[in-house]
């Protein structure tokens, strides 16, 4: 039975796992049953996206229940390994905390560190020390193959950054964006289609780069780019339809108006 009078995380979590296990059972649900830690990786890929979303909008209460969605996803993923006889989700907790406690001597040890980029210097020589124990002998070995790639991008450069391979300054890094937009503008006048993509594609690499050192994560930036543009789209939407307009019908001009009209609100 469910305690929900209880503020505990670990008796939440615990019936959490209670409710997981019924599932499973072999009188429980025959779709749970049916799922494996592959057929949940979509589930929690689109779990995941939600939960950002709700973070990034600010809502505070959307993120409390997707945190819990998430939550689950994972928890049912352990239960069927478990149940597999693969490992137990004791096992992978224990691993996580061993991991942390490792890579965090300056917080659990008696390492003392300058500055962060000597934390994240430590960061890289202990991931190396681990992966040679794993098979994972070079760099990018870690970097998860599925990752979208504009934050592939930013994981590639970083972790690029920390093994001392990039830019000495952001001054020279804005030197070869420049080159890089030239280098597509050429692409472009030549009318070749596949160099121009090629060529999109290093300024946007580069460009990432610029950012990182900037402290600004392109991923996250361009997300809310997005949704300002959305957010602005619609009430163009509300505004036309108030006025009884349809705007698929307007011109380029009338459409700039209200673009204007909603960026003028968003200032008072």
């Amino acid at each position: 039975m469910c305690d929900t009078n209880s503020d505990a995380p670990g008796t939440a979590v615990q019936d959490l796992l209670d409710v997981i296990d019924a599932l499973l059972a072999p009188d429980g649900c025959p779709w749970d049953r049916e799922q494996t830690p592959h057929s949940m990786c979509d589930y929690l890929v689109e779990e995941a996206f939600e939960l950002i979303e709700g973070i990034r909008n600010n809502d505070a209460r959307e993120a409390m229940e997707e945190l819990g969605d998430a939550l689950f996803i994972i928890l049912f993923i352990a239960r069927l390994y478990e149940r597999d006889g693969a490992h137990s989700l004791t096992d992978s907790l224990k691993y996580s905390a061993a991991k942390m406690i490792r890579r965090h001597p300056h917080v659990f040890g008696d390492k003392t560190f300058i500055d962060n980029e000597a934390i994240w210097d430590n960061w890289e020589k202990t991931k190396r020390e681990e992966n040679k124990k794993t098979g994972r002998k070079q760099v990018y070995d870690s970097l998860p193959k599925g990752l979208p790639p504009l934050l592939k991008a930013y994981r590639i450069n970083s972790k690029a950054a920390r093994n001392k391979f990039t830019w000495d300054s952001d001054a020279a890094v804005e030197g070869q964006l420049k080159s890089e937009w030239q280098e597509w503008q050429n692409a472009m006048a030549d009318g070749d289609k596949d160099a121009s993509e090629k060529e999109f594609g290093d300024y946007l690499f580069t460009l990432v780069e610029l950012g990182r050192r900037k402290g600004i994560k392109a991923n996250s930036a361009l997300a809310f780019a997005n949704q300002k543009f959305l957010g602005r789209f619609g009430k163009m939407e509300e505004l036309a339809e108030m006025r009884g307009l349809v705007l698929s019908e307007m011109n380029l001009d009338a459409m700039n108006a209200l673009w204007d009209e909603v960026k003028n609100w968003e200032k008072d």
